[in-house]
């Protein structure tokens, strides 16, 4: 019963962490933007308009990447992310949540590859996300192999599986396509799969 209790408590705990974390970090954002600019709104308008922290702060996101989108502006964003992660609290809590954060996001080199069905013995196929490739040479030649993540809980939690990348099945299904697939608990699988 302890053990049953103390596994929901951490899945819980793990689901509810990144989601507070997100929400949270919108609202700072939010809060601190229209902090910034309702005084000077009011000043330059003569009175106050709610709404224009929100359009702010979708203007300064959608500025930050256009300057993250650049060379230049990427060497600077570089540069400054290099100095935050000197700070150890920053480090800490910085790393994993922008490591999280670009898996899912389409443009990043780090994040999942493509979709992936690999069988398991017991339990049939499951569906995963390929995030990496690489060889293991046991002296009789390089043996391509791939690593997949197999979410579990809400995109957040789940399996690293290493195995043969000839055993893996790679199926015409977008990562986008994928993470609907598991936010629908398979629902959003379409009708026919090509391999």
């Amino acid at each position: 019963m302890f053990s049953w209790l103390r596994r929901r408590f951490i899945t819980g705990f793990f689901v509810m962490v990144p989601l507070f974390i997100t929400v949270a970090a919108l609202v700072w954002i939010f809060t601190v933007v229209d902090g910034l600019t309702t005084p000077l709104y009011d000043r330059l308008l003569g009175r106050r308009i709610p709404g224009l922290g929100i359009v702010s702060t979708a203007v300064a996101i959608m500025l930050v990447g256009v300057v993250a989108t650049n060379v230049l502006g990427r060497r600077l964003l570089l540069r400054g992310e290099d100095l935050l992660l000197r700070v150890p609290v920053f480090k800490t809590i910085y790393s994993p949540l922008k490591q999280l954060i670009a898996a899912f996001s389409p443009d990043s080199e780090s994040g999942f590859k493509r979709v992936v069905f690999v069988e398991h013995a017991a339990r049939g196929y499951s569906i995963g996300f390929l995030t990496k490739e690489f060889t293991v040479d046991r002296g009789r030649g390089p043996v391509p192999m791939i690593a997949v993540y197999i979410p579990t809980n809400n995109l957040y939690l789940g399996d690293v599986i290493v195995c043969s990348r000839d055993t893996a099945l790679f199926p015409d299904i977008t990562v986008e396509e994928g993470i609907r697939i598991f936010l629908t608990g398979g629902v959003a699988l379409p009708p026919t799969v090509k391999l």
